[in-house]
């Protein structure tokens, strides 16, 4: 127990053996579950496992799972029972791994129920038929007030390649149910950045948290660049119009879990993907990619964050890494690790259960090479400072590029809608001889990338009033860098960058900073920026804290910045480029 009540930065302890999304469990003597599937070579391709977990997440042994068992269910307060609602569809796969299909005579949508506990033996019975395209990612949540189960899901009810939100609802302990369809969302186009279409997601895979005054509130997966939100105060009987919500987030699954001290959670990815190109451009893709009913490779999910909020929503910290891909800079990403579990390779997708102490135990990714378990304490999130210097290498850092790869969402055994990797940006000996690091950011020529330019991406602690130190070295010869205050993960090599930052810093060739101060080549200096929203809508600049420049806000933001991005500015080649020693973020008090 000590370990874990001493964990408070996020802290791997495990493997997931499915992609999490609904097969995680508490037990109510304390057990921890993660239900899943383990291949049998030569034989059943979802041999039915769990993980289990006596203290508290820290280590797990993995067993059999029962025969005709659902998986991970959730306890009835009003009877105790154990149940859970699926989707059957009639062929096993990564969405319909559990053995308790067996016992569905046909396709539709099951209760599986169990008086005796999670392990069973359960019984099955059909409540409804399939809804096209329907999948129901998330375990029934319990609105006690009313005496009401809520399922949040997606299905194509109004077009059949585009998904609408939908609730299913149940107020006799899951005997019966009912289906609520909400809007679906517009398409997103084609707008600038992008010139060509992105796969159109309407509506899919909503998460729902029940608020202190009764109210649900609905985050749902879009293509529009930001999660968009619905409120019902009717307990699930209708549903707001969505709307766009506060969160940065593209076709990537959010999950909203509420603590038991009242505290709410986001788990999301705060990113945004590479501009969309022109599909027609690319050799191999198919029509339906062509105009936006699939992805042509995702950019965007390497990075997972959290954010908390003490007031119900209405104000929220953090929006700080929680995890880091450790497949991101793969040149072998497309297939490292076959296929035959998952084709996806991300850290999107989320499940939470709050552990003793207030931790916080968080299941995500897809694929055994990105998926993982991790503990963290939400109290992390709330801190005003973050430091680097490469002490622990580039671990907190992105700083991948592209390699040229075949595009599109299923292309034989290889990859899903993704790109293989190189490093880009990279630690070499410090310039001074001494033994540490620092980070070379420049312009390396290889025909095989998409880009030659390189990047480096840190995040730290959202903040309206802040102070970033870089300590940085100009080589003489260096073709420059652009320093950017960002709201949100963009690529290390992101073309718009620029465009989409709050404050932007060019240092050019000369070391003219913004045309206004000067960096003497070859000595490291300190680049000081401060900002103060939203009172004052610019921020000002120094080097070694001398005369202070100002900058105007480039961009509006909702959240303040949370992320430092570094990127060569070089035309061509620069094996110079410009060096970091340390970053250095603390949050500022209101009038400092």
């Amino acid at each position: 127990m000590q370990r874990l009540l001493a964990i408070r930065a996020p802290e791997v302890v495990g493997i997931p053996p499915t992609n999490p999304i609904r097969d995680l469990m508490l037990l109510p003597g304390g057990e921890l579950r993660h239900y899943g599937y383990r291949p049998i070579p030569g034989g059943d391709p979802y041999h039915n496992i769990y993980l289990s977990s006596i203290d508290g997440g820290l280590s797990w042994i993995e067993h059999d799972t029962p025969r005709r068992c659902p998986g991970a269910t959730v306890q009835s307060p009003w009877s105790g029972d154990f149940l859970t609602l699926l989707c059957c569809h009639k062929h096993p796969s990564l969405e319909e791994y559990q053995n308790i299909h067996q016992t569905c005579p046909e396709p539709g949508i099951y209760v599986h129920r169990s008086w005796q506990g999670p392990d069973g033996p359960f019984v099955s019975h059909k409540v409804a038929p399939l809804l096209p395209r329907l999948l129901m990612p998330r375990q029934p949540i319990a609105l006690k007030s009313v005496n009401r189960w809520i399922v949040p899901a997606q299905a194509a009810m109004e077009d059949p390649m585009l998904q609408n939100p939908i609730v299913f609802l149940s107020d006799d302990d899951g005997v019966t149910w009912r289906t609520v369809v909400l809007p679906r969302i517009p398409p997103l186009g084609v707008a600038w950045p992008h010139e060509g279409p992105r796969w159109e997601n309407c509506g899919p895979e909503p998460t729902l948290v029940e608020m202190t005054d009764g109210k649900l509130y609905m985050l749902i997966r879009t293509a529009h660049d930001v999660l968009w939100e619905s409120i019902s105060t009717d307990a699930g009987n209708s549903w707001s119009a969505p709307s766009p919500s506060r969160f940065y987030s593209t076709i990537t699954t959010p999950l909203l879990h509420r603590m038991s001290d009242s505290r709410l959670v986001l788990i999301w990815n705060n990113t945004t993907p590479l501009p969309e190109v022109d599909h027609t451009t690319q050799p191999g893709l198919e029509p339906s990619e062509h105009a936006g009913m699939w992805e042509d490779v995702f950019t965007n999910r390497d990075a997972l964050h959290a954010a908390v909020s003490h007031d119900d929503g209405k104000t929220w910290r953090g929006f700080r890494e929680i995890h880091l891909n450790d497949r991101r800079n793969d040149v072998d990403f497309r297939s490292r690790g076959g296929s035959r579990i998952s084709l996806d390779r991300s850290i999107h997708q989320s499940q939470a259960v709050e552990l003793p102490g207030g931790k916080l135990l968080v299941a995500f990714g897809q694929h055994p090479e990105c998926r993982r378990m991790l503990i963290f304490d939400p109290h992390w999130l709330e801190e005003t400072t973050a430091h680097d210097d490469f002490s622990e290498g580039l671990r907190h850092w992105s700083h991948h590029r592209y390699i040229k790869s075949v595009a599109g969402g299923f292309r034989g055994v290889v990859g899903h809608c993704s790109l293989n990797r190189c490093v880009g940006a990279a630690l070499i000996p410090h310039p001074d001889g001494t033994m540490r690091e620092v980070l070379q950011i420049a312009s390396h020529p290889d025909a095989r990338l998409l880009e030659q330019k390189e990047g480096a991406v840190w995040n730290f602690p959202a903040s309206w009033r802040g102070e970033m130190t870089i300590r940085l070295r100009l080589p003489l010869g260096g073709q420059g860098t652009q320093i950017t205050l960002i709201d949100r993960w963009l690529n290390p090599t992101d073309p718009v960058v620029a465009q989409l930052s709050q404050f932007v810093i060019r240092i050019d060739p000369q070391g003219t900073v913004n045309g206004k101060a000067k960096v003497t080549h070859d000595e490291w200096r300190n680049l000081v920026i401060r900002w103060n929203l939203p009172t004052e809508q610019t921020a000002g600049f120094s080097i070694d804290g001398e005369t202070w420049h100002e900058m105007p806000l480039k961009t509006p933001t909702i959240n303040g910045p949370s992320y430092l991005h570094i990127q060569s500015m070089a035309p061509a080649d620069d094996l110079l480029g410009v060096l970091v020693e340390s970053v250095h973020m603390r949050a500022r008090p209101a009038g400092v």
